[in-house]
């Protein structure tokens, strides 16, 4: 069986959520012999040199991608607001790169060919034209969901009705785009769910996110404890706000607990303002090499989103390397878990405080809720589990309802 994949983003290396969903599903399928060609938009803010990719997955499969120009100009924005098209997707369309794939599609046939999120859904046209693939789209999120919990926590009223703005128009493009396709892949029960409510035919089934576990080795020995840590690239909108709000209203309170405690941030594109923050428990690394090594050395991982959708990868991912894990239900969205055994929620600084000082005070809570966590994510994220049951729905034939 030959699949294309097309991604917005180079995939490798897998350092961050989205390159990491991508890899896995790349890695899964070849386990299951399927021959893969990989067409990636290759933007300048993500740009990633070809030349200077050393991996056997990437060793494995066809490849080819195209620079592209995708950043955000006040002049595009303003152009934008007189078209019927999304600016939020539109960016990633480059006639360059819609020739590219054009070429491939003429030289090869393939039995599927799946688009990876919406950003790369405008060359949907373009593989319909040339192509009699089956056409999978893999919903990582819902991205209209995404800038509307934004435009409601957006307090200068301008900026909201801007944000409400793209978000309606996005929410029309999703749907649109979402019935053009054969089969959708929702990356959780809850997303499944959303697009159902929403009007979407399409035939759809649920693969959530998929981890190596040969990759997640723990070593107890290696764990400081007291330790707090967030994991997370700061050019997402939401991982910026949420951790903000966690450093405002909660970090003051939890540092006076212990003068051992320690709380480490860590991703790409950390912000100035959080070096700059007045703590000296307070440790900000930026980005990071390892982050499997990373998270092996710290105790408890603090995930204060208050925006997003889809599945969060850094969660699973933590769960993997037995982390007790204190999370807002938003961020925990589509994750498999329950409260009080291999997560703790808390969606208030009240209850952040409660249960980071509970974890403090007995050491063997949080040490019981990682173990449980591992057990959770083996069980419902194995990629080659995941592969299989992606492979028997390719051969599927489906017809809309």
């Amino acid at each position: 069986m030959k699949v294309l994949i097309l991604t917005h983003r180079v995939p490798f290396p897998a350092n961050s959520g989205y390159p990491i969903v991508v890899y896995n599903t790349i890695k899964g399928l070849l386990s299951e012999n399927i021959d893969i060609t990989l067409f990636s938009l290759n933007p300048f803010k993500y740009r990633v040199d070809v030349d200077d990719i050393y991996d056997p997955v990437f060793e494995k499969i066809h490849f080819d991608s195209r620079i592209v120009h995708t950043d955000i100009s006040l002049w595009g924005a303003l152009l934008n607001i007189f078209s019927n098209e999304s600016y939020n997707v539109s960016r990633y369309f480059d006639e360059e790169a819609a020739q590219a794939l054009e070429n491939i599609l003429r030289e090869h046939k393939f039995d599927v060919v799946q688009f990876e999120g919406l950003y790369v859904a405008p060359y949907l046209s373009v593989v319909k034209s040339h192509s009699q693939a089956k056409l999978i789209y893999r919903a990582h999120s819902i991205e209209s969901e995404v800038w509307e919990k934004l435009a409601l926590r957006e307090k200068f009223n301008p900026k909201r009705r801007y944000i409400e703005f793209l978000a309606r128009r996005l929410k029309n493009y999703e749907l649109d785009q979402i019935n053009r396709f054969d089969q959708v892949f929702a990356i959780s029960e809850q997303d499944r769910q959303s697009l159902l409510k929403s009007g979407s035919d399409t035939p759809m089934e649920v693969f959530p996110v998929a981890l190596d576990f040969e990759r997640y080795k723990i070593d107890a020995k290696k764990t400081i404890f007291p330790t707090l840590f967030h994991l997370g690239a700061m050019d997402m909108t939401q991982n910026k706000e949420g951790l903000s709000w966690f450093l405002d209203e909660i970090w003051p309170d939890i540092e006076k607990l212990s003068g051992d405690l320690r709380f480490y941030i860590a991703g790409k594109h950390m912000p100035q303002e959080f070096f700059d923050y007045d703590s000296d428990n307070l440790i900000v690394e930026g980005e990071i090499f390892d982050a499997v090594e990373f998270m092996n050395s710290k105790a408890i991982m603090i995930v204060p989103l208050l925006s997003g959708s889809g599945m969060r990868v850094k969660i699973i991912e933590g769960m993997a390397m037995e982390k007790c894990i204190i999370a807002t239900t938003i961020a925990a969205e589509g994750i498999q878990c329950e409260h009080g055994k291999d997560i703790l929620l808390a969606d208030s600084p009240d209850e952040f405080y409660r249960h980071i000082l509970q974890c403090l005070t007995q050491p063997h809570k949080w040490r019981d809720i990682g173990v449980n966590a591992r057990q959770t994510v083996v069980k419902n994220h194995d990629i080659l589990q995941t592969a299989k049951r992606m492979v028997e729905s390719y051969k599927i034939e489906l017809v809309k309802v």
